[in-house]
């Protein structure tokens, strides 16, 4: 009969939980991941709730709910094509000088003459041409996104400013369909935000229903993997920043339909507004990951925390560090969740 052997109890062994039976830590975390966007939905629920109790009579009202869409409707366009470029491993600081510098071009004397359609046309197409110097210095210039987006705002704004006189221009009588865009409304929302909703759409399916979304996933989030699987890498990150630049020239008839003016000032920290929007909606800093819904969601928090600063008489100077503070929140809560996956 032989002896049974009882084998040794490690006492500082760590105690493991059994197969099938997750912790409750991560099922809760597992649980939150596969609902998209619910802490950006949380967030802005919680928004609304102290918009309600600290400001009720005005915080609810039909005519704030309007404002902040047409608020986030300019930055908004912005904050698409921002979403495009952080995505493509890039990022883009001109945006706010870019839409400046086409409501000033749309808004001169000589551009005003031939109509409100030639406006928007010049709009648009000084927002592409600057979009595609950024494409074209970062992919055959080399340059760093960074440097190169940087010396576009400094130029841009400087331009306007030059073009303007650093003066404001109004936008004359007979091209009133311009600000029709803003005064017009259809079931109570102004024409603007339809605007604003259209490019949404077009940029979601763009994104996520086209093979230059996949591209722009796949040169974010590995450029040389992308260049093996036989994408012009160069050629995408220019028509990434075009991009960037075609929703900076719509931002500007936007902007020229809100205020009746071009001006060298328009869009001053717009590029804080969008690239913290996307940043705040789960956009990697990185590239290779992101989602429109995300940014909106981003923007949406932003422009409610600045109406709700404006309502309760809050400084603005307090509104940018509310502003900072969320946005090292948000990369630091990124860098966390990449940490916890790896």
């Amino acid at each position: 009969m032989s002896d049974s052997v009882t084998p040794a109890v490690d006492e500082h062994a760590t105690a493991q939980p059994r197969p099938g039976k997750p912790t409750p830590g991560a099922t809760m975390r597992d649980t939150l991941e596969r609902i998209p966007h619910l802490g950006l939905i949380i967030a802005l629920v919680l928004l609304a709730v102290v918009g309600m109790v600290t400001v009720p009579d005005t915080f609810a009202t039909t005519s704030n709910l309007v404002s902040i869409l047409s608020l986030a409707a300019t930055v908004g366009v912005i904050t698409v094509g921002a979403t495009f470029v952080i995505i493509g491993g890039g990022i883009d600081l001109s945006v706010g000088a870019v839409m400046a510098l086409a409501s000033v071009w749309a808004t001169t004397l000589a551009t005003q003459s031939y109509g409100p359609f030639v406006m928007v046309v010049c709009a648009v197409l000084v927002g592409v041409g600057a979009g595609l110097v950024n494409g074209l210095l970062i992919s055959y210039g080399r340059m760093v996104p960074f440097i190169a987006t940087l010396a576009m705002l400094v130029a841009a704004r400087g331009l306007a400013q030059r073009m303007s006189d650093r003066k404001t221009q109004l936008v004359q009588q007979g091209n009133q369909a311009i600000v029709d865009l803003s005064t017009t409304r259809v079931l109570g929302i102004p024409a603007l935000v339809y605007i604003f909703a259209v490019v949404v759409v077009l940029g979601w399916l763009l994104l996520n229903r086209t093979t230059f979304g996949r591209r722009t996933y796949a040169v974010g989030g590995n450029p040389e993997a992308a260049r093996l699987a036989g994408i012009d890498v160069r050629r995408h990150t220019v028509l990434l920043y075009a991009l960037s630049g075609l929703c900076c020239g719509i931002a500007a008839v936007l902007i020229m339909a809100r205020t009746t003016t071009g001006s060298s000032t328009h869009g001053d920290l717009y590029e804080l507004d969008a690239i913290a929007a996307v940043i705040i909606g789960g956009t990697l800093l990185t590239g290779g990951k992101g989602t429109i819904i995300g940014s909106i969601l981003g923007l949406l928090i932003f422009t409610v925390i600045t109406n709700l600063f404006i309502l309760n008489g809050l400084n603005t100077s307090d509104q940018l560090i509310a502003k900072g503070l969320i946005i090292v929140a948000a990369v630091l809560l990124q860098r966390r969740s990449l940490t916890s996956r790896t």
